[in-house]
């Protein structure tokens, strides 16, 4: 998860800004020693410069007055500046000679033996939290951090003609450095010894960078702090998320692992929907796909189931009837089984032809593109195709004549009835129904077609007056195969797949089907009513 790399960010951004800290410490060390190193070449100037004497080169002549540094004042001042600072003073002759040095003590006079002198460092106590920088200190120094500094001539500190800053200084300019030496900082910074624009001597300073690696450190240990809670952060947050959405995510992976294998006829999705999350809505979804799924299976096991039935029944008659004519003279009755298996084979192609359709229905649907259809123009093109061949031809062009067909229309004509939808499966939903009707009404009825408006529903009712539907199987009328024909249809001329495909394109519409009894004041039966309804647009 992204979580895991919030410690390595923090880390990462906190080691660059090392680099920038560090180089802006570096920066304002050097400017300070900049601005000590013109006090201390200004004050010397002024307080070890004295006139002295100096034998002319020209014969007979008196000796020359010249500004000179008296070294015995230089020792002093130096002796007392560096007491109150943390750099090492140097001060050097023009000649390249050490005048006087903070770090050496000399005797009276100035001469005699010399003293070094060294400053102590602090003294450090073992403690936790010395051991916790320590470590921390340790671990960081595996990083290597780059600070671009020069390695220091060590040899040449004590050669103004050689160390770049004195040689700046020589010239009358102030120069600073910083210098690695040993894996440590060392600071440095030179500057003149002027009276009026003359160079008397070279005063240099040098300043460990103990200080300044002490501030770098205390950063360093801040960020290794940072970086260790971040981590804390990250390690806690890991197990919480992990027990909060892995384990959830893996229960419903190999939940949906043992869907796809299918080693059980149902499998149970952990049901995760009092989360309030996108798990939760995940769980369910995946558990309403496992559901229509097995629906699906379920569905197609008992379509395979049904087919098997229905075919197995025209095959039964048809092996039956050529059985028979092998051991039958008689041609009267030879003709006869010839008639049965033709009607067989007929209803055998009807058969297949209609469970190819009906196999093909879903994918067929998921493809239908929607468009707006006009139900009232639809109906009336229905109507002109239920009419006989020879009175269309004759039919006059107004639509307003229904004595020459058994369809009527009832469309309110200040109303539209517009839906979306497939106008050529819509067509054969209601072709069908229509049909039906047609079959059942007795000769001379008429089969109605109406339609209102329901909200943002439109009906339409389409009612004929035949025997009606046994109470019984008002519900089943809609299931596959099912066959409830009147006694003048010869058996078997349907495959009873009609109306459940019309059922399963009106389902696809986003729609509902239904039928009903028409009932008289006594309850008697009347007719038949099928109900359609589809949302309006």
């Amino acid at each position: 998860m992204s979580v895991n790399i919030i410690a390595i960010m923090i880390l990462g951004v906190g080691i660059l800004y090392l680099g920038q800290y560090t180089d802006s410490l570096i920066e304002a060390e050097l400017e300070s020693m900049r601005s000590e190193a013109r006090l201390f070449s200004g004050a010397l100037s002024e307080g070890s410069v004295r006139p002295v004497f100096q034998i002319s080169p020209i014969p007979f002549e008196d000796p020359l007055e010249i500004e000179a540094i008296k070294p015995e004042l230089a020792r002093k001042m130096i002796r007392r500046l560096g007491a109150i600072g943390e750099s090492r003073i140097q001060l050097f002759g023009v000649d390249g000679e050490t005048l006087a040095d903070s770090h050496i003590l000399a005797g009276a006079g100035g001469t005699g033996s010399m003293v070094h002198m060294e400053r102590l460092g602090p003294t450090s106590s073992l403690s936790l939290n010395t051991l916790f920088a320590q470590s921390a200190t340790r671990f960081l120094d595996l990083i290597p951090m780059q600070t671009n500094l020069s390695i220091l001539p060590k040899e040449a500190l004590d050669d103004i003609f050689a160390f770049p800053d004195t040689k700046e200084a020589l010239v009358g300019n102030i120069a600073t450095h910083a210098w690695e030496h040993n894996g440590q900082i060392v600071l440095t910074a030179a500057a003149p010894i002027q009276k009026v624009k003359q160079v008397l001597g070279v005063v240099l300073l040098t300043r460990d960078g103990k200080a300044l690696e002490q501030k770098i450190a205390d950063i360093r240990v801040d960020v290794f702090r940072v970086f260790l809670g971040a981590l804390g952060i990250t390690v806690m947050l890991s197990i919480y998320l992990s027990g909060i959405i892995g384990k959830p995510l893996q229960r419903l992976a190999l939940a949906a692992e043992a869907v796809r294998v299918g080693k059980s006829s149902h499998v149970d999705i952990p049901d995760m929907s009092k989360r309030g999350d996108e798990i939760g809505e995940l769980s369910l979804v995946l558990r309403d796909m496992t559901k229509a799924l097995h629906d699906r299976m379920d569905t197609i096991e008992r379509f395979a189931a049904d087919v098997s039935h229905e075919i197995k029944n025209p095959l039964t008659s048809l092996r039956s009837a050529v059985e028979t004519a092998s051991r039958i003279k008689d041609e009267e009755k030879r003709q006869k089984l010839m008639d049965v298996i033709h009607h067989d084979v007929q209803r055998l192609d009807r058969l297949i032809s209609d469970i190819s359709s009906a196999s093909r229905l879903d994918a067929e649907l998921s493809r239908d593109e929607m468009e707006t259809v006009d139900l009232k123009a639809l109906m009336l093109r229905l109507q002109d195709a239920y009419k006989k061949p020879m009175r269309r031809a004759q039919e006059s062009e107004s639509d307003d004549d229904f004595e020459n067909t058994a369809i009527e229309l009832s469309f309110p004509d200040d109303q539209n009835f517009f839906i979306a939808g497939n106008e050529e499966r819509l067509s054969q939903v209601f072709g069908n129904i229509i049909s039906n009707a047609l079959s059942f009404s007795p000769a001379g009825e008429k089969v109605k077609i109406s339609a209102e408006k329901q909200n943002d529903s439109i009906l339409i009712k389409i009612e004929d007056k035949g025997i009606g539907i046994p109470e019984n199987k008002i519900k089943t009328i809609f299931d596959r195969f099912y066959t409830e024909r009147p006694g003048h249809e010869t058996y078997g001329s349907h495959s009873g797949l009609g109306l459940s495909i019309s059922k399963q394109i009106i389902d696809a519409h986003n729609g509902k089907v239904w039928a009903e009894n028409i009932l008289s004041k006594n309850g008697k039966i009347q007719g038949a009513r099928f109900i359609v309804k589809l949302a309006s647009i």
